[in-house]
């Protein structure tokens, strides 16, 4: 009973604190046609004052990088990894003992996609990213389903 009392007052604080936390990045995604059957996606992070984000090219042994998926749709064919624009910033990290990629501020990683014959409505996916300041990292997913007008 003892152990079931801790447990539960552990579980708590931990749902208390990650709600103190909270998210450091706002996610804003569009889409812009560019001519028929082609768009282009952005998926945009704003970031708090004094937090960054990571690249999708952080080196292995380093933070988590930013990871875009998209659910399989067999009527949309992905143009590559998205692009990333934004000032990106390169540092040494001792305590990875990597050069880091990172944006302040914001980032808009732009992803290009083709239709095949039938026009879906939206496209479905998740961006899973990690925030960091001096003293803390935060790991977080955002699901976005995004409109094709």
């Amino acid at each position: 009973m003892k152990r079931l009392m801790l447990l539960s007052i552990v579980m708590f604080l931990a749902i208390v604190t990650h709600a103190q936390i909270g998210k450091k990045a706002s996610w804003k995604f569009t889409a812009k046609k560019i001519k028929t059957g082609l768009y282009e996606l952005h998926l945009t992070a704003e970031v708090q004052d004094g937090w960054n984000i990571y690249s999708q090219w952080t080196p292995k042994g380093g933070p988590q990088p930013t990871v875009i998926t998209f659910e399989p749709d067999t009527n949309i064919l992905l143009g590559g990894k998205a692009k990333e624009v934004g000032r990106m910033r390169i540092k040494h990290e001792e305590v990875f003992g990597v050069d880091v990629h990172y944006f302040i501020d914001k980032i808009d990683f732009v992803q290009v996609i083709k239709l095949k014959t039938v026009k879906p409505d939206f496209i479905k996916g998740k961006v899973s990213y990690m925030t960091c300041d001096d003293t803390q990292c935060i790991t977080d997913e955002m699901e976005f389903k995004i409109a094709l007008k």
